[in-house]
């Protein structure tokens, strides 16, 4: 036993060697789990991804076969990093998902902004910019459009020694009443009363490089001074004239400049409009003014109104645009693409303020100065349109001309110009209709629980009482205008008409009337709203007569615009449509 115990002792290493020699083979064990582990976990979220792309593919496949399969790309998990091997998105590789269309050129670009500026003539500059246009080298030089002087969007300004022009619009009068033979008319204001400044007209044509030189003849002021607001240094309305020489009668110019000196170079240039009939003349156009409700979720009410006037025999509706509310926006857009709406932006002109919100309170609290800002869409509404339609009418979203007897607007027209005829034999500028009240509080006394077989949300199905009493014959009365005659309109009446005094023809209330759905009288009639208005209220179901129909189309329209939205957010309050 002592000979192997001395042979093992010089085999064996030192007890030192032996604890080394043990920690390293502890080491190495270690080493060799931590390794195995990491591979199983490699193997496990290849195993996962796999399984996910496996997924996603039968995901994909089933929806081919069951006709599901959308256009858009099927997302996939983002990882930083370069990832290649695995088939994951490679950050460095990706190209980005932008608008890569090539550049359009000044030519596209000016096609462009033409619909956006109907009364800037920037067709008409980029195709002539290139020429020598003018008089002469020192005398009427063609406006370059950039040398323009723009109030804001849509307001060109021209300053003269007694008073600024603000202008606005521009248009050939070539009606057969017009005594002053064809005309350029130019719709603006003026922070004056009266102008006395003698200006010109510069009439640009395609055909010449010179302009032609015509004397503004008259300032028609489309506003009475009994109104108020008859302040020298206030915008006024006015609605200028200047005649074609004979040499250019039967052509139409491209634009036209205001001018204080023949021979000055113009800030101003607008296109002039010249919108004759594509085919046969309509109907019926309705206008409305500035719309200016940025808080006013009216989209609902807009719908049910605009499915009641198309359906009584408007080929078109003509609003002009302030601010308005989200939901309002995408009522007018359908109805844009649909062809029944027609919609231009509008602002107001010099100091007066376009800021959203702040604009609507100045013309909240500037009544006077709002009601004249209103005449430059009406009038702008009727020069636009004269040649295209019989009849136009200026209405508020809350107004309809309602046929008692008929069932549509071209019969009651008929019969309503035929006893017009008859009282006297001549043809009118305008018929009107009387206003009667149809007050929201009225529907509340008479049916508490409302009409059950008529959605709630259709304002003038449910709202068929009405004051018994009409106000005043020619008080807050509409009408039907003669384009043919009408040369200037206010909200209620022509001001100014073709061939001398205006004739307006009251249409008998058994015949129509003017139905206006407000939650009260008007504030000139507050005193006497209660005594004379509310007192007595009778029921009318006139509108009625049309219930399927608008009933029908307005919830059609609502579907498709999604206001019925989905069961979790229908009864949101505040929600704005996506």
């Amino acid at each position: 036993m002592a000979i192997l115990g001395q042979t093992l002792a010089r085999v064996l290493p030192s007890r030192p060697c032996r604890r080394t020699l043990g920690l390293i083979t502890i080491w190495t064990c270690f080493c060799w789990v931590v390794f195995r582990v990491s591979n199983d976990d490699h193997l496990l979220t290849s195993y996962y991804q796999a399984e996910k792309v496996n997924m996603n593919t039968r995901e994909l496949l089933g929806r081919i076969m069951t006709g599901k399969a959308e256009n858009n790309t099927m997302s996939t998990p983002v990882t930083v990093g370069s990832t290649t091997e695995s088939g994951e998105f490679n950050i460095l590789e990706a190209v980005p998902y932008i608008d890569r269309s090539p550049k359009l050129s000044e030519a596209d670009l000016v096609k462009k902004l033409q619909p956006q500026m109907p009364n800037l003539p920037i067709v008409y500059w980029q195709q002539n910019k290139n020429k020598k246009m003018g008089k002469n080298k020192t005398c009427a030089k063609y406006p370059d459009i950039y040398d323009l002087h723009f109030n804001n969007k849509y307001w060109q300004v021209t300053e003269t020694s007694n008073g600024t022009f603000y202008l606005y619009g521009a248009y050939l009068d070539v009606r057969s009443k017009n005594r002053l033979g064809p005309t350029v008319r130019i719709l603006g204001m003026i922070n004056r009363l009266e102008p006395k400044v003698k200006t010109f007209c510069q009439l640009w044509f395609s055909d010449s490089k010179e302009p032609v030189f015509s004397k503004v003849l008259e300032y028609k002021y489309i506003w009475y001074k009994k109104w108020g607001n008859y302040k020298q240094g206030l915008f006024q309305p006015y609605l200028l004239a200047c005649q074609l020489p004979k040499t250019h009668w039967g052509k139409a110019p491209a634009s036209v400049s205001i001018v204080e000196h023949k021979c000055d170079v113009a800030t101003n240039n607008l296109r002039v409009i010249y919108n004759k009939p594509e085919g046969e003349k309509k109907k019926f156009a309705v206008c409305v003014k500035g719309l200016d409700f940025p808080d006013d979720d009216l989209s609902i009410r807009l719908t049910e109104w605009i499915e009641v006037l198309t359906t009584l025999g408007a080929d078109k509706i003509f609003l002009y645009n302030l601010e308005v509310h989200p939901n309002v926006t995408k009522v007018l857009d359908y109805y844009t693409s649909k062809g029944l709406v027609d919609v231009t932006p509008i602002s107001l002109p010099g100091y007066q303020p376009n800021l959203p919100v702040l604009q609507h309170m100045y013309l909240k609290s500037k009544l006077n100065n709002k009601r004249q800002n209103e005449l430059i869409p009406y009038n702008d509404c009727l020069y636009r349109n004269m040649y295209r339609y019989e009849y136009i009418a200026l209405l508020d979203i809350d107004e309809v001309i309602m046929p008692i007897k008929h069932n549509n607007w071209a019969d009651m027209m008929e019969e309503a110009v035929k006893s017009s005829l008859k009282v006297k034999n001549e043809t009118r500028a305008s018929w009107n209709f009387r206003n009667v009240y149809f007050m929201d509080e009225m529907l509340d006394i008479h049916e508490p629980e409302h009409f059950k077989d008529i959605p709630p949300y259709l304002h003038m199905m449910q709202h068929v009482y009405r004051s018994a009493n009409y106000t005043k014959p020619g008080q807050y009365v509409k009408c039907f205008h003669n384009p043919e005659k009408a040369l200037i309109l206010h909200n209620h009446f022509p001001l100014g008409c073709l061939g001398g005094v205006c004739t307006s023809y009251p249409v008998d209330t058994s015949l129509a009337h003017l139905q206006h759905y407000r939650q009260d009288c008007v504030s000139t009639l507050k005193k006497s709203c209660k005594n004379d208005f509310k007192s007595a209220s009778v029921k009318d179901t006139t509108i009625w007569k049309w219930k399927d129909a608008v009933i029908g189309k307005t919830t059609e329209a609502l579907q498709k615009l999604g206001f019925f939205g989905t069961p979790d957010n229908r009864n949101s309050v505040n929600s704005v449509l996506p």
